[in-house]
C-alpha cells in the first residue's frame, strides 16, 4: 500500500507547490504558449497521480480488480506491490473517494460542455436576429459577422464553423490595419481551440475550488490564451498595432483608469506588449517544452517502479 500512498502525496505536493512556483515565474509573459503547455502537464501530472493511486487502490481492496489490473503479470510483481490479501478500510475508502472524484470532474466537464453549447447556441440565435442571412447565403459560410452597435466590440463565436463578430462602432473606432490586427488576435483563439481549454480549467475549478491548482489553472488559462492570441496578431501586424487596437475597444470601458477594473488584464496585456520583452531563446523554450512533457511520466515511473523492479 506504499505506492498508492506515495501517489496521492506526490499528487498533492504537485498541486500546492507546482502553482507557486509558476507564479514566480517571469518567463510565461514572454512565452505564453509555452506556459500553456506547462499548465496543462502540471495537471495532467496531478490527475494521474489520483487515478493510478485509485487503481491501485482498488487493486488492494478488491481481489476481482487486482485480477484484472495483473492479469498479465507474472506472480512476482503483484507481490512486489505489497496489496496483501485485502487492502482494509483504508484503501477500500482511497478508491472510493478517488472514483467519486473522477465521476464528480466527469459530471463537471460534462456540465461546462453543455451549457458552453447552450450559450452558444443563443448568441448565435440572437446574432441571427441581429444580423440576419441574406437569401441564398450560406450561414456556414459567414465567417466574419458585422453588427450595428454604439459600443466599440470584437469576439470570436466558437463552434464547428466558428465567426468572427464585429460591431460598426468597432469599425469606426480601429484605424489602419488595427482591425485586421483584432481579427488576427481572434483567429488565434480559433486555431488554438482555446475554448476546450477553458471549459476544462472552469470544469476542474468549480468542482475543485479549494485544490490550488485547479483555481490557479483557470485564472492563468483565461490570461495567457489571451497572450497567445495576442502574439498571433503581433507577428503578423506589430506589437504597436495590436496595442492600439486594444487601447481602441477598451478605452470606455474604465480599463485604463486608477480605479480598480472588471478587466484588469486588458491593461496588463497593453503594457505588455508595448514594453517588447523579447521571447526566450529557442533553446530555452525547447527545454521548458520537455521538462514539462516529463511531468506526467514521474507518476508513472511512481507507479510502474515497484513491478519493473521484480521483473529485474
Amino acid at each position: 500500500m506504499m505506492v498508492p500512498a506515495a501517489l496521492l502525496l506526490l499528487g498533492a505536493l504537485t498541486a500546492v507547490f507546482a502553482p507557486r512556483l509558476l507564479a514566480r515565474a517571469e518567463w510565461p509573459e514572454r512565452e505564453p504558449v509555452v506556459a500553456l503547455w506547462v499548465w496543462q502537464c502540471v495537471v495532467g501530472a496531478v490527475l494521474l497521480c489520483f487515478a493510478l493511486s485509485m487503481l491501485l487502490s482498488a487493486a488492494a481492496a478488491w481481489l476481482a480488480v487486482r485480477g484484472r489490473l495483473f492479469a498479465a503479470a507474472p506472480h512476482g510483481v503483484v507481490d512486489a506491490y505489497a496489496l496483501g490479501p485485502t487492502g482494509g478500510p483504508w484503501a477500500t475508502g482511497t478508491a472510493l473517494a478517488l472514483a467519486g472524484g473522477g465521476l464528480w470532474t466527469g459530471a463537471r466537464l460534462t456540465r461546462e460542455v453543455l451549457r458552453a453549447r447552450a450559450r452558444r447556441r443563443a448568441r448565435g440565435a440572437e446574432l441571427l436576429v441581429r444580423a440576419p442571412l441574406l437569401p441564398g447565403e450560406d450561414p456556414a459560410g459567414a465567417r466574419l459577422v458585422v453588427l450595428e452597435g454604439t459600443r466599440p466590440d470584437a469576439w470570436w463565436l466558437p463552434g464547428a464553423a466558428p465567426q468572427l463578430v464585429v460591431t460598426t462602432a468597432a469599425l469606426g473606432r480601429l484605424k489602419g490595419s488595427q482591425l485586421d490586427a483584432v481579427l488576427a488576435h481572434e483567429q488565434g483563439h480559433v486555431q488554438a481551440r482555446h475554448d476546450w481549454l477553458l471549459h476544462c480549467s472552469r470544469a476542474l475549478a468549480g468542482g475543485f475550488p479549494q485544490v490550488p491548482v485547479f483555481a490557479a489553472f483557470e485564472a492563468e488559462m483565461h490570461r495567457l490564451v489571451e497572450l497567445a492570441a495576442d502574439d498571433v496578431a503581433s507577428r503578423r501586424f506589430g506589437r504597436l498595432t495590436i496595442a492600439l487596437a486594444l487601447v481602441g475597444l477598451n478605452e470606455d470601458r474604465g480599463v485604463f483608469g486608477p480605479y480598480p477594473s472588471p478587466q484588469p488584464h486588458v491593461s496588463e496585456r497593453v503594457r505588455r506588449l508595448l514594453s517588447a520583452a523579447p521571447r526566450l531563446s529557442a533553446g530555452r523554450r525547447l527545454r521548458l517544452t520537455a521538462l514539462a512533457t516529463l511531468l506526467p511520466a514521474v507518476p508513472l515511473a511512481v507507479a510502474l517502479m515497484p513491478g519493473l523492479s521484480a521483473l529485474t
